[in-house]
C-alpha cells in the first residue's frame, strides 16, 4: 500500500522538487505555509492529526545563514523546535520522519571529507539550530532518515546561483571568497536521490523492519569539491548556453545583460559578513552509497544540467 506523505516546505528549493517527484511513491499532502507555519506548534499538531501520515518529509528550513545571527528565535523555532515536534508526532502515528540538515554543523577544521561519526561543532547560529534539530529527532526515538546536504541551489528561491547572476548584471567585477571549500548541490539531485531511496524502502515486503535497520544520519551532497570563487566562475562560464527567454534565467537577471568581466578571489576576512562559516565543509557520501546504492553526480555536472534547464529530463527513478 502506498504511504500517505506529509511534506513541509513545498514552495522551497528542495520542497518544490520533492512535491513534483513524491506522487510516484504515495499520496502527498503538502500544506501551504498559511496552513502550516512551523513556528506555530498548534498548527503542526493539527495537521498531523488531520493527515495521519505514514511518512513525514520535512523540507522546510530557516536557511538565511546571516539573518539567523540576529533572528535566532525564529531560526530555532523552525530548525530545532519544529523538527522536535514533528518527530514526536510522527512517532505517535508510527510514521517515519525524513529531515534535511546541513554541512554547517561542522567547524571546517578537518582537511578531509567529514563522515557521519565526526563530532559536530557549528560556528554560527544557523549551524547550531540545524544541529539542535538533528539531536531532537534522534532523542525522540522516531524512525528517521536525516540527510545532511551542502550549498544547496536551484533555479528558484534564494541561493548563490541566482545571486551571482543578479550581481553579474550590476557589476563588471565581482569579488568572491576563495578559501571556503564545499560541494554545491542541486536541489533537484537531492530530491531524486531521496525519492529513489524511499521508493526502494517502501517497496519491500517488511517495510517497517527495513526502516528500523536503516534509521540514522547520512550525508547527501554532490561529489567533488570547489570554492565559492570557482563555483561563481563555473556559473558565469555556463551562462552563454542559456537562451535569454528561459523563464528562470530571465527572472534572475530581470532581462538585463550580464556585464561582469572579472571575478576576483578574496579571502574570507575581506568579505563583510556577520557570520563565521567553515573553511572546509565537504561531506563524505560513502555511507549513503554503501547503504542505499545511491550516489550523486559531481558538482560541475549538476550545475551544467541545472543551468542548461534540463532538470525535467534528468535522472529517472
Amino acid at each position: 500500500m502506498k504511504p500517505t506523505i506529509l511534506l513541509t516546505g513545498k514552495t522551497g528549493q528542495l520542497g518544490s522538487e520533492l512535491n513534483r517527484l513524491l506522487p510516484r511513491l504515495g499520496e502527498v499532502v503538502a500544506p501551504e505555509r498559511t496552513e502550516l507555519d512551523l513556528r506555530e506548534p498548534k498548527k503542526i499538531c493539527e495537521i498531523m492529526g488531520n493527515v495521519k501520515p505514514q511518512l513525514v518529509i520535512n523540507a522546510a528550513a530557516y536557511a538565511a545563514v546571516d539573518a539567523a545571527e540576529t533572528d535566532q528565535a525564529s531560526a530555532y523555532a523552525v530548525n530545532a523546535d519544529a523538527p522536535r515536534l514533528l518527530a514526536l508526532e510522527a512517532k505517535n502515528f508510527g510514521a517515519m520522519l525524513v529531515h534535511f540538515s546541513s554541512d554547517y554543523v561542522f567547524d571546517g577544521a578537518k582537511k578531509a571529507p567529514y563522515v557521519e561519526t565526526d563530532s559536530p561543532n557549528p560556528l554560527n547560529a544557523y549551524g547550531r539550530t540545524k544541529l539542535a534539530g538533528e539531536q531532537a529527532i534522534r532523542d525522540s526515538g522516531v524512525l528517521h532518515l536525516i540527510f545532511r546536504t551542502s550549498w544547496v541551489y536551484a533555479t528558484h528561491g534564494r541561493n548563490f546561483l541566482l545571486t551571482i547572476l543578479r550581481l553579474a548584471t550590476q557589476r563588471e567585477e565581482l569579488s568572491i571568497v576563495c578559501d571556503q571549500i564545499g560541494a554545491p548541490t542541486c536541489a533537484h539531485d537531492i530530491a531524486v536521490a531521496t525519492t529513489k531511496i524511499l521508493t526502494a524502502i517502501y517497496r519491500q515486503d517488511e517495510c517497517r523492519r527495513s526502516i528500523s535497520s536503516l534509521s540514522g544520519t547520512y550525508h547527501m551532497t554532490a561529489a567533488g569539491e570547489t570554492s565559492w570563487y570557482n563555483f561563481a566562475k563555473a556559473i558565469l562560464e555556463g551562462t552563454p548556453t542559456i537562451s535569454r527567454d528561459v523563464g528562470w534565467f530571465a527572472a534572475a537577471t530581470q532581462g538585463r545583460p550580464l556585464i561582469a568581466k572579472h571575478i576576483v578571489p578574496i579571502p574570507s576576512e575581506e568579505f563583510r559578513s556577520p557570520t563565521r562559516r567553515p573553511n572546509y565543509s565537504v561531506l563524505s557520501n560513502s555511507r549513503l552509497t554503501q547503504t542505499f546504492e545511491v550516489s550523486l553526480s559531481d558538482w560541475a555536472t549538476q550545475l551544467q544540467c541545472c543551468i542548461g534547464a534540463r532538470n525535467a529530463e534528468r535522472a529517472s527513478i
